[in-house]
């Protein structure tokens, strides 16, 4: 045999010693993946069904009601003082213009900073939501979990939050499990 002959056996030998790698790994990753077990259910309407997540509703609305009313009279007190600027423009001089502009663009940039720290992304509003909400939902992934390890699920996806699911066969909601779990009867 010549050297080229050897060499082409050779690499024909591993094309194919590859080619049965690969058809063997495809073919036990598949199996291992039918073997996975997946459900999902939706915190909102399991929060929502808890008892105590009324009160946490009532006390975050008292709260943004109460923020909601303070913002308005400052609001409030902005369009009065711009009305009163327009009633008497003409009436001032420019000093007391320029002074009476700066205090409705103060009043405007105090509401607007009131604005953001009480209901911004890092205001007041969603830190108390964040603090009043956090003990729950840890009681409802505690029951998740539960619920995943006693009936043997392998992934366990919340479809309530940014985790899109285009399509869920209802067989694999444990949405009625995880209330079920934490004491609701949807039943009653």
């Amino acid at each position: 045999m010549t050297n080229s002959f050897k060499i082409s056996f050779l690499n024909a030998r591993t094309n194919i010693l590859i080619v049965c790698i690969s058809i063997i790994a495809i073919i036990s990753t598949e199996s291992k993946a039918q073997d996975q077990k997946i459900g999902y259910f939706e915190s909102d309407i399991v929060v929502a069904q808890l008892p105590e997540y009324g009160g946490i509703e009532q006390r975050l609305q008292l709260l943004s009601s109460g923020w909601q009313q303070e913002a308005q009279e400052m609001l409030d007190e902005v369009t009065a003082l711009e009305e009163d600027y327009q009633a008497k423009e003409i009436l001032y001089t420019e000093e007391i213009r320029n002074q009476k502009l700066a205090e409705i663009a103060q009043k405007k940039k105090q509401h607007q900073s009131f604005l953001q720290q009480k209901f911004g992304p890092t205001g007041e509003y969603f830190q108390q939501q964040s603090d009043l909400l956090e003990p729950i939902q840890r009681k409802v992934f505690s029951a998740a979990r539960t619920v995943a390890l006693e009936k043997g699920y392998d992934y366990i996806f919340d479809r309530s939050g940014d985790i899109y699911m285009i399509y869920a066969r209802a067989e694999f909601d444990i949405t009625a499990d995880i209330l079920f779990e934490l004491g609701i009867d949807l039943d009653n």
